[in-house]
């Protein structure tokens, strides 16, 4: 067989990781990381919008706040897409299939105010909190350690989100 037959043989191959997992928890686990992979994604995106667009007399807090809360959330994205590839499964490849699978709904508002957007990123990361104890409760039933141990960062980094979003969309505080 000459060097192209070889490499169009190898294109066509399915991708086929060695895995621990049997292929009902490759299908389960893959499924729910990437619906989390989706999130993440999307919740990325509507964190910078809100970043870009953001105004008024908090400008330069909330313009960093957000900031700093899209790289955390961007830096979850590779680490879940590749532990879906580590465990056996295949990943997200395009933004159709990311807005397939999100649960984070997209906001396309020409002008949303500065507490309407740090209300709705809040209640998005408390969603997405959810929906991460639901991973790790699959990854328990599956045995699945290393990724339970990501989820729990992510789980605290977006618990530490939730409380500066509220905090921030506080009317009055407490003496």
């Amino acid at each position: 067989m000459g060097d192209m037959s070889k490499a169009a043989t190898r294109r066509k191959a399915p991708l086929q990781t060695p895995s621990v997992y049997d292929s009902n928890a490759i299908r389960d686990l893959s499924g729910a990381l990437n619906a989390l992979l989706a999130d993440t994604f999307a919740l990325y995106l509507k964190t910078k919008n809100f970043h870009w667009h953001v105004s008024g007399p908090h400008f330069r807090d909330y313009h960093l706040l957000l900031d700093e809360h899209g790289d955390q959330i961007f830096a979850m994205t590779d680490a879940l897409a590749e532990r879906v590839r580590k465990i056996g499964g295949t990943t997200l490849r395009s933004i159709g299939h990311i807005s397939r699978l999100q649960h984070v709904e997209d906001n396309d508002a020409d002008y949303v105010t500065p507490q309407d957007m740090l209300a709705e990123l809040r209640d998005d990361n408390k969603d997405l909190v959810g929906r991460l104890r639901e991973a790790h409760d699959l990854c328990d039933e599956h045995e699945d350690v290393a990724t339970a141990s990501l989820i729990e960062n992510w789980i605290d980094e977006s618990e530490r989100r939730v409380w500066f979003l509220y905090e921030a969309t506080r009317e009055k505080h407490a003496p």
